[in-house]
């Protein structure tokens, strides 16, 4: 069966932002969200724990790293992290910028909307991203 992030991580238009030998940062295009991402490893495996200990670490020290560059850039209320793998079995992490004028707070976003976002406001924060991108850069090249 085709891993849906094994073949984002391979297509030339995958909207990567960075990577490594173990790890892939890729910005999602999701217009309720402006500066979604989700840091991927590269590896095909099912669980944190199916990972050696060290690449666990790596994993999460890229997933901080991008949470921090979203706090510094972004300013949301609130990061939501997941790591869920059940219709896409393979270690992801979405990392999400929480407003409490997005369209489902203070609710997960895969719940049902509370609001219509603002265009305004939207198109403000998707401004940003191009700083939110160069932010992930400086801090994952740090690690």
């Amino acid at each position: 069966m085709a891993c849906d992030l094994c073949n984002l991580l391979a297509a030339p238009e995958a909207a990567l932002i960075w990577a490594d030998e173990r790890v892939s940062v890729v910005a999602v295009d999701e217009a309720e969200y402006p500066g979604f991402t989700r840091v991927v490893c590269n590896a095909h495996v099912k669980e944190m724990t199916d990972l050696p200990a060290a690449d666990r670490v790596h994993v999460m020290d890229v997933v901080w790293a991008v949470e921090s560059a979203q706090r510094a850039v972004m300013a949301p209320e609130k990061i939501n992290l997941a790591s869920f793998g059940n219709m896409t079995p393979h270690v992801h992490w979405h990392v999400i910028p929480r407003y409490r004028d997005d369209a489902h707070f203070p609710n997960p976003t895969w719940a049902v909307a509370q609001r219509s976002s603002s265009p305004e406001v939207l198109a403000q924060r998707r401004a940003l991203v191009p700083a939110l991108h160069a932010a992930i850069l400086d801090k994952v090249k740090a690690l």
